[in-house]
């Protein structure tokens, strides 16, 4: 059923019930009302006629036939309009519209009340009459049939516009809710063609006046919005465990074949001097450690490409440098390795992501910063300038020349005496993009050496729109109006 409808139903329902309660108080108030103004007309008449009461008492306690049918004939027309009786000891007068003198009538009242016999009602006052001779009750009656006749006029009238008002308020309900929901079946028919699986079509953002109806397309914005996020988001996850898949079908080829050779090297050859299969092991070892080595660098980067913003957190960037670097001198006790970093220093980020960035450049600080003697020195840096946390790694190495200074960071480049993955520089970079950063490479101060920069803004935002590192370098990792650092 229609909305329309149902309103137009329960209206229809809900005004004759409204009409009825109202018409039966009404009702009740006309009754009352009229019952008020003859209570009134009936004290009044009783006023007037009482002096009337006591002479007509008085003569016929006195014994004075004459004079008490003088009495009784003023009696009768001072009553006017009302009907009169006056009960004393030797008997009764009455005169006028009134009960028969077989109904029965209260002993004593003070206030007025209704008399009914035959179908018929009374309005009756009594007053007491007192004389010296005698004593007896003066009655005063008028007919409610005037009154009873003015109560169902009023009731049909009351059950006349029930009866129109049910099919009225009905229809008329109706048509205002139709036209109340035309901005609805608007929005109805635009929502129905669109198709968020075959297009990108959304709703345009137009108000109607309605506010349910507008707060319902907004609704219904959001929603395809959110569908929308989440499609890219699957998309995104979709492209990178191919991407996953394809690279680590490319980057595992080499390091599995030679393993392959190598033990077919060992199973062809048992008889092998001692010498050649050492060498042959420690071929496998290697190239086990590589291909463990980029099996690991291979899930970080598919992790950072799948996180969300709900994992971001406030996280002490020095804490996580100070942790950094103490792994870093337990796997190279040999290499000396300096922490500078002021106290306290905090940043929106992805916790594991920002302690992968720091192992990484760790780890290629220590892989590469052996001076000519081979004493390995890397010093880590940290402090906050304006709006920007500025992470150093400095090495006392050979550096890095300048034409390769920005390829180090894309997929798989090695250099030709390295012995990693190719991607760990390539997570530093996807790290620092994700953070709304970037990360430069150029000479450190000392002259010899290399210096890997890394800018973090302080505040908030948000992640990058675009995030395929396992597709291709999607990050900036040139400082692009990033500001300079004082030397």
């Amino acid at each position: 059923m229609r909305l329309s409808a149902r309103i137009g139903l329960a209206v229809g329902c809900t005004v004759p019930l409204l009409v009825l309660a109202s018409g039966w108080l009404l009702l009740q108030l006309v009754a009352r009302d009229l019952h008020r103004a003859e209570d009134d007309h009936l004290r009044e008449r009783a006023a007037a006629v009482l002096p009337d009461a006591r002479a007509l008492l008085r003569a016929g306690a006195a014994g004075r036939p004459k004079a008490a049918d003088t009495r009784e004939r003023a009696l009768y027309s001072a009553a006017l309009d009302v009907g009169v009786r006056v009960v004393g000891p030797d008997g009764s007068f009455s005169g006028g519209p009134q009960p028969g003198s077989g109904v029965p009538l209260p002993a004593r009242t003070g206030a007025p009340l209704t008399v009914r016999a035959d179908g018929a009602s009374w309005r009756a006052l009594a007053r007491p009459v007192r004389t010296p001779l005698a004593s007896g009750t003066l009655w005063v009656f008028t007919s409610d049939t005037a009154d009873r006749g003015q109560q169902r006029l009023v009731r049909r009238r009351v059950l006349v516009s029930t009866l129109l008002a049910a099919p009225l308020s009905g229809l008329l309900a109706w048509g205002m809710a139709a036209g109340a929901a035309a901005p609805l079946r608007r929005l109805t028919r635009r929502t129905a063609g669109l198709d968020p699986r075959s297009d990108r079509v959304r709703l345009p953002l137009e108000r109607t006046g309605v506010t349910e109806v507008d707060e319902l397309a907004a609704t219904v914005r959001t929603v395809l919005a959110r569908y929308d996020e989440q499609a890219a988001r699957t998309a995104e996850a979709l492209d990178t465990a191919r991407s996953f898949s394809a690279a680590a079908a490319h980057e595992l080829r080499t390091p599995l074949m030679s393993i392959g050779t190598n033990l077919d090297i060992l199973a062809g050859h048992p008889g092998l001097p001692e010498p050649d299969r050492t060498e042959v092991v420690a071929d496998l070892r290697r190239e086990h450690g590589r291909l463990l080595g980029l099996l690991v660098m291979l899930r970080d980067l598919g992790r950072g490409d799948l996180v969300e913003a709900d994992a971001f957190r406030t996280a002490d960037l020095t804490e996580i440098a100070e942790a950094a670097v103490a792994e870093a001198r337990r796997h190279a006790p040999g290499a000396l390795i300096v922490l500078d970093a002021s106290a306290g220093i905090t940043v929106r980020g992805w916790e594991p992501g920002l302690r992968l960035l720091l192992d990484n450049l760790l780890a290629n600080g220590v892989a590469h910063g052996a001076d000519a003697g081979g004493l390995v020195s890397v010093t880590v840096g940290l402090r906050r300038v304006g709006e920007w946390i500025v992470l150093t790694v400095d090495d006392g190495g050979a550096g890095v020349p300048v034409q390769d200074r920005e390829r180090i960071f894309e997929r798989f480049r090695r250099g030709p005496l390295s012995a990693g993955s190719g991607l760990g520089l390539t997570l530093v970079a996807q790290q620092a993009a994700l953070h709304r950063g970037a990360v430069t490479v150029g000479g450190a101060p000392g002259g010899t050496g290399a210096r890997f920069e890394v800018r973090l803004p302080a505040g908030e935002g948000e992640l990058p729109d675009r995030r395929d590192w396992l597709i291709g370098t999607a990050g900036t990792y040139r400082s692009q109006g990033f500001p300079k650092e004082d030397s």
